[in-house]
């Protein structure tokens, strides 16, 4: 099916949610099904061997007075793919999408790419039916262009290393469209995208990846670039960030992990204090998926983050003001993060409040360029919402603290087609930030 406008999508879309039963029921971890707690370490892991487990991470930065703790954590040493099929109609990009269920949105149903798929399932472990259009992007045809392929970082607060393949493949073929996908338009994404809770993270980290124009062309009339730092210093900066933080990570069995401890009447592993985040388990049954009802834990976060990108006219040109951020499970020492991101709800009342949260919470309405509630990655993580905001800050000094540093969209786009180098929650407001007018916006 081709959508045409944002109308026909959400008549669409609302007929996908109606013609499926999804059933999401919480269960105590020591009684989900596949699934097995090692006596000796506490760590949760499948019979199998396979899809992932949560163990424990003792986290600890060289630099004085950095913080230092123990949680647990994701691991899924595997790489997924995550793909987006795009063609042309009538001179308009389209880009395959498909209305998925995962056991984690708060919604239940959301948009999600061509392909989103764990190598475990489409090398089909689970036994279930085949992932529908991954040969396009594990073996492109000769009518298939690949655009964009790069291995991309997930949640480095909740995954230990964790990276998928995320992959742009044009397309000139005839593709037969099942009827939980539909061909959507680039400019009705820009529309969808501002939504809350409707396109999923995997979708939004693929369209960051997006290329400018026609065959991954810059789009034309572009005026020429004017970065306050070029690319030798941005490396300068982004290089002596990764010397400044200097992480140590060690995993260790769960059941050494302190403050956390197993609630065995709930059947679930929480923090001492009620903050940052659970570890539960869940029952599902969904009609739709390769494998119609399963077992596994998920992380359920505590109250909903704030991620934001401040933003800023230099030398006629619109700027994004990056961190350079390190997280526990980051693959490399440090990523190129959004201004703000962080749950207040998880500051203790003495803690140091991040750099530059308060100009977000409090920031005018005539600041708030792009405002958004999106859901995180709903296979690992039970009702994950974070609140995305691009801010207008004409009023902030240029001048900013070691670990910051202004960069264009467009330096920023170059950089998150690059594996490792931008975080997936910066590639979530960039793929936003690229559907403003005068903020290097592409069509």
């Amino acid at each position: 099916m081709r959508i045409k406008d944002a109308a026909a999508f959400r008549t669409w879309f609302a007929g996908r949610s109606e013609a499926h039963r999804y059933r999401v029921t919480p269960a105590p971890l020591h009684d989900l099904d596949g699934w097995y707690t090692d006596p000796e370490s506490g760590d949760i892991g499948h019979r199998s061997g396979r899809f992932f487990s949560v163990e424990g991470l003792r986290y600890s930065r060289q630099e004085p007075d950095a913080a230092s703790w123990t949680q647990p954590i994701i691991r899924q040493p595997e790489n997924g793919v995550l793909g987006v099929l795009v063609t042309w109609f009538d001179g308009v990009p389209h880009l395959l999408m498909q209305a998925k269920m995962e056991p984690g949105n708060i919604n239940t149903l959301q948009l999600s790419p061509t392909v989103q798929a764990t190598y475990s399932n489409y090398t089909r472990v689970h036994r279930g039916s085949a992932v529908r259009y991954i040969d396009h992007f594990l073996r492109p045809g000769a009518r298939d262009r690949v655009h964009y392929d790069a291995l991309q970082s997930e949640q480095g607060s909740w995954f230990l290393g964790k990276r998928n393949r995320n992959m742009v493949v044009e397309t000139t073929g005839d593709i037969p469209v099942h009827e939980d996908f539909c061909w959507v338009p680039r400019p009705v994404m820009a529309e969808l995208l501002r939504i809350d809770n409707l396109v999923n993270m995997d979708s939004r980290t693929v369209l960051a990846g997006l290329p400018d124009g026609p065959g991954g062309n810059p789009a034309p009339g572009r005026a020429a670039e004017k970065p306050l730092h070029d690319t030798a210093a941005l490396l300068h900066w982004f290089t002596g960030a990764k010397v400044r933080h200097r992480p140590e990570r060690t995993t260790i069995p769960l059941n050494r992990v302190g403050g956390w401890r197993r609630d065995d009447g709930r059947g679930e592993i929480v923090h001492a204090s009620g903050r940052y985040f659970r570890v539960i388990g869940v029952d599902v049954e969904a009609d739709s998926r390769e494998v119609t009802s399963w077992s596994q834990p998920m992380l359920a976060p505590v109250g909903r983050g704030v991620i934001a990108f401040i933003s800023k006219e230099i030398h006629g040109q619109r700027h994004l003001l990056v961190q350079a951020r390190a997280e526990a499970g980051t693959f490399d020492a440090v990523e190129l993060g959004p201004t703000v991101q962080c749950n207040p709800g998880n500051l203790a009342a003495d803690a140091p409040r991040p750099p530059y949260l308060e100009t977000v919470l409090t920031a005018r309405p005539k600041q708030i360029l792009f405002d958004t509630v999106h859901s995180e990655e709903g296979g690992r993580f039970y009702h994950a919402e974070n609140r995305y905001l691009v801010l207008d800050g004409d009023e902030v000094p240029l001048d900013v603290p070691e670990d910051y540093t202004w960069m264009t969209v467009r330096q920023l786009t170059r950089a998150g087609r690059i594996g490792n180098l931008v975080d997936v929650e910066a590639r979530t407001l960039l793929a936003s930030v690229r559907t403003l007018p005068g903020h290097g916006a592409v069509r």
